[in-house]
């Protein structure tokens, strides 16, 4: 018997893993993707023998739904070392492994992050937070992170020199206003899993989900216009019917009747510099403390020396904001670049930029899985997508999953 045609609109992490669990079931659906490649916003390009992630991401590997549909060893996985480098104006230190291991923190380099009392709770937070299940997190009372941590306990000190610093760089926002969840379940896979990316960038897992299909098609460069039923209206002209579609982009894009019902996303900057050598010299994330316009900055080829090619080192550095034109911007980014670091301003080459609109969803209930019926909008349509749950890859793969799981539940009740 014939199974039903399921079209998936979007070939980033949800669409992939969706066709995935798909094809477990007996299906053979079909991708339409509107650009030419995989990956949404997970690409990596090659420039000038350099690797440049679309903006700086990162892979934990204490993620459930990652260690399910990812082989970590056949991705090569280079780890960061746990901690930061805090820059702040002309003095650097060195904080090792706050959220793994708080108590082990080399005294000197934290009493400048923070006081012993905030040792202690980072360490009792540690503990608290490994305790609960993902799923009791997400279901706790949200306040702002800021709040949270003030109302922890932890001191001035630390909040302005670590973790505004570094949760602005993950939540992509200068405030900390995003969820108290959202921060206790990153907080948690950073102090169980390891920062990570894989050899030869980030790219590599979309190719990875993609290698596990085998029944699949995807048509690249084949943009949806609009849905209405289950018929998908192309930008060409030409009309699919579909039995179902899973809609694994922001549905916003393609159904008329769903405009208006998202906030805006958050945007993200990320420049690549190249130098003759990197002056962190370790596989860590730098964190620049205060109102500047550079918040973090990585050595790529510290962490993997894929990364790069040949005698230069490349950098890539995230600005959470900026009006300014991009030449403007490249000028200002390399004076501050060189006011932390001591190099002169013009040896850091500029390399390329990206300017991401969407980086990460602007979601207010931030939630770690969702019943079958609530990715359901019509019998046809189903929704996946990270704006669902919380903004991250492992939401992204559970999305994905849940679609698929949604389909195959109401196929098997209707044969």
């Amino acid at each position: 018997m014939e199974k039903e045609k399921v079209y998936i609109v979007g070939a980033g992490v949800s669409g992939l893993v969706a066709a995935l669990e798909l094809e477990k079931a007996g299906f053979s659906p079909i991708i339409l993707e509107g650009s030419d490649t995989i990956g949404g916003r997970m690409k990596t390009d090659e420039v000038d023998g350099f690797l440049l992630d679309h903006g700086f991401q990162v892979l934990n590997t204490a993620y459930p739904e990652a260690k399910k549909y990812l082989d970590f060893q056949g991705l090569k996985l280079k780890t960061f070392d746990p901690g930061a480098v805090i820059f702040d104006e002309k003095d650097s230190y060195l904080i090792s492994d706050p959220m793994r291991n708080p108590l082990k923190v080399v005294g000197m380099a934290f009493s400048k992050v923070g006081n012993f009392l905030d040792k202690v709770k980072m360490f009792s937070l540690t503990q608290e937070l490994k305790k609960q299940s993902n799923e009791e997190i997400f279901s706790k009372p949200a306040v702002p992170t800021l709040q949270y941590l003030k109302d922890y306990g932890f001191s001035p000190t630390i909040i302005e020199n670590f973790f505004k610093p570094f949760f602005r760089g993950i939540f992509l926002e200068k405030h900390l206003n995003t969820s108290s969840r959202m921060f206790e379940f990153v907080f948690k896979m950073f102090a169980l899993g390891h920062a990570a990316v894989p050899e030869k960038g980030m790219g590599e897992i979309p190719k990875m989900l993609r290698k596990q299909l085998s029944s699949t098609q995807i048509y690249f460069e084949t943009r949806v216009k609009e849905i209405q039923g289950n018929a998908i209206h192309l930008e060409n002209g030409e009309v699919i019917i579909a039995d179902r579609i899973i809609v694994a982009v922001q549905p916003d894009r393609v159904m008329k009747q769903l405009q208006g019902q998202f906030a805006p996303s958050r945007k993200v900057i990320n420049l690549y510099f190249t130098l003759q050598k990197s002056f962190m010299a370790r596989p860590m994330i730098g964190l620049v403390k205060g109102d500047h316009l550079v918040n973090n900055l990585v050595f790529m080829d510290d962490v993997s020396p894929a990364y790069s090619k040949g005698d230069r080192s490349l950098l890539s550095v995230t600005v959470l904001e900026s009006d300014l034109e991009e030449k403007d911007l490249v000028k200002e980014v390399q004076l501050e670049l060189a006011g932390i670091s001591g190099v002169k301003a013009e040896y850091f080459k500029y390399l390329k930029g990206y300017w991401i609109d969407y980086a990460l969803p602007n979601l207010d209930d931030l939630r770690y899985s969702m019943p079958l019926t609530e990715c359901k909008i019509t019998d046809q349509v189903y929704l996946a997508g990270d704006y669902l749950l919380n903004g991250s890859i492992n939401a992204a793969m559970t999305s994905g999953r849940t679609a698929a799981e949604a389909i195959v539940h109401s196929y098997m009740r209707t044969h």
